[in-house]
């Protein structure tokens, strides 16, 4: 059985950041369930006596999230918290992947259009999710089985328990595509061990599930063979009460340690790296231990970075940097600046370029703007985090009633 004490102290750290909820608080008597809507079969339901599950399932595009996806999962999740015939809820994916993220193409489409008001409406519902995750009053369960990508990670990991497989393959790349990690990624990777999560967010590099678990992203692991036996065992469950969800997801659990090959073991490298206050210190970092060391990992890390916009490093870096001295709303809150900012083109296109040369015409050779480091001022990047002003309204959380200790 897995041996999981640290992991525990780390979310009772994560639960005083972000003010969870007491679990006796009391619900609502009366259920609300979602009606019927087009894309229902996008977000499967399956029911057992005293839980719900919520299953991803658009396996063609590897669950990657459309805005009618994202605002049946919380119509679903709200009255699952709701009713108190349900002591626990799930979330997981069909096919080969729990999630690849937000369906980018789809948005940009919508962006063409003139339909920018419904991209809006896509990431306020999405970062609301995401709190909703974060201060839910039943225990949550996450099996992120599979590709578990971009936004993936913020409607996941801020729930009570995240179970990872041999088959999880978890990652931050939106750099690459002219984003930022966002859906509250700035919180959960600005608490990884050490500068691991500047890493993993200016490079795009994965972690595995054996990697996850080490650095406290998740709290179980078992082996994808089985799946279907833990979840067996949980849908025969009869109860509200975490601690006996704990004991069942261990039950088929492994105690798994990084391989000698692990990005884990390269922390002290990372540190001396990636520490620096700016992104050019970073690259001035790498180039110097390839200088001196040939090292083949801070090789992958510079193409990676320097095949990245140059805006995005810079305001991901600035993101996760804020996001160590935030609460997760937050952090959802600024998020929501930087993502309207990146989607207006008021100071770049670099996310339509970003996509249309990774999705639509699949060149790889996205022509960022500004094109170098050097050419990104310090007043392109404060755009991104400024107050949106009388006009825009500022992302709004149900704080003073989901947080009322605070």
């Amino acid at each position: 059985m897995q041996r999981l004490n640290g992991l525990v102290k780390l979310r009772n750290s994560l639960d005083k950041r972000i003010g969870f909820l007491s679990s006796q608080r009391n619900l609502s008597a009366l259920p609300s369930y979602a009606s019927h809507d087009d894309t229902q079969d996008q977000v499967l339901v399956e029911g057992r006596a005293k839980s719900r599950a919520a299953i991803l399932n658009r396996p063609d595009s590897l669950n990657a999230v459309t805005i009618p996806m994202v605002a049946r999962l919380k119509r679903l999740f709200e009255s699952w918290e709701e009713n108190p015939n349900i002591g626990f809820v799930i979330m997981k994916g069909s096919g080969r992947a729990f999630c690849s993220g937000a369906d980018v193409v789809s948005l940009c489409q919508l962006l063409n259009e003139g339909r920018i008001e419904e991209c809006k409406t896509f990431f306020q519902t999405l970062y609301k999710f995401v709190y909703l995750q974060g201060t839910y009053l039943k225990p949550n369960v996450a099996i992120l089985d599979g590709v578990t990508m971009g936004c993936a990670g913020g409607i996941s990991l801020p729930g009570m328990f995240r179970l990872v497989t041999d088959k999880t393959a978890f990652s931050s790349p939106e750099v690459q595509i002219g984003f930022q990690p966002d859906a509250g990624a700035s919180f959960y990777l600005s608490r990884l061990p050490g500068y691991l999560g500047e890493y993993l967010a200016l490079t795009g590099d994965k972690l595995n599930g054996v990697e996850m678990i080490a650095s406290g992203l998740a709290t179980h692991y078992g082996l994808n063979a089985r799946l279907a036996m833990i979840e067996e065992r949980l849908g025969n469950l009869l109860t509200d009460d975490p601690t006996l969800i704990k004991t069942s997801l261990a039950q088929y659990g492994d105690l798994v340690y990084p391989d000698k090959t692990s990005i884990l073991h390269k922390i002290a490298r990372i540190d001396k790296c990636f520490s620096h206050d700016t992104v050019e210190e970073i690259i001035d970092a790498l180039e110097n231990e390839v200088a001196v060391t040939y090292n083949e990992w801070c090789k992958r890390a510079l193409m990676k970075m320097k095949d990245a916009s140059p805006l995005s490093l810079k305001v991901t870096l600035r993101s996760i940097r804020e996001g160590r001295f935030q609460s997760l709303d937050q952090c959802l809150a600024r998020e929501y600046r930087i993502s309207l900012a990146g989607i207006s083109k008021k100071v770049s296109g670099d996310f339509f370029e970003g996509v249309r040369a990774r999705f639509l015409d699949k060149d790889f050779a996205p022509k960022w703007d500004p094109p170098s480091l050097e050419e990104v001022s310090e007043d392109m990047v404060d755009c991104y985090f400024s107050p949106l002003g009388e006009v825009e309204p500022e992302l709004e959380l149900p704080t003073s009633t989901r947080e009322p200790y605070i």
